[in-house]
């Protein structure tokens, strides 16, 4: 079984990155893992065309497509997201949107294959978890629209650089355990 867990992140060397890390390490003694970072794909925004919601795919071509690939592959998917504004980095955001032709809200739309399960992580560096909440809901919605379950939610608060993960490592090892 293959796992792909992604940093939703662009920022490569910082706490969510090393979350990814610790996350990969541990599905590592279960799964095949494959780590990859928001940043490793050049993609445009989606047009708003909705030409997707007749034929279930985009007509731009570029490394959204390389990504929904990952995702294809995959049975377990963890997402790693920190709060930029309270919500998903905008890069993230962006590749979300581009997921309109596996999106299940129209027909006919693309698909990924059953049997996948979804796991999402949030981080902020303030100490209100009302604000996780809301990252972690924008993921399993997401992964929703795409039929994926949503099997686990996991939000730390207080986490603004690389060092503060350390506190929270014990949890988050726990977390990715389980999976």
């Amino acid at each position: 079984m293959k796992a792909l867990v992604i940093n939703c992140s662009p920022v490569r060397g910082g706490a969510t990155a090393e979350i990814v890390r610790l996350v990969s390490e541990e599905l590592g003694t279960k799964y095949d893992t494959k780590q990859v970072s928001i940043d490793d794909y050049r993609f445009d925004f989606c047009r708003g065309c909705r030409s997707c919601h007749q034929t279930g795919t985009c007509v731009q071509h570029d490394d959204a497509d390389l990504l929904m690939r990952e995702f294809a592959e995959a049975d377990v998917i963890v997402s790693v997201a920190p709060s930029y504004w309270a919500d998903v980095p905008g890069q993230f955001k962006a590749f979300i949107d581009r997921c309109t032709p596996w999106s299940n809200t129209h027909e006919p739309h693309a698909s990924l294959g059953g049997g996948k399960r979804g796991y999402a992580v949030a981080l902020r560096t303030g100490p209100n978890m009302r604000e996780c909440e809301k990252l972690l809901d924008t993921l399993q919605h997401f992964y929703g629209h795409l039929d994926i379950p949503c099997c686990g939610r996991l939000g730390m608060c207080s986490v603004e650089c690389r060092d503060d993960v350390a506190a929270h490592r014990e949890e988050i090892l726990k977390f990715a355990a389980a999976i």
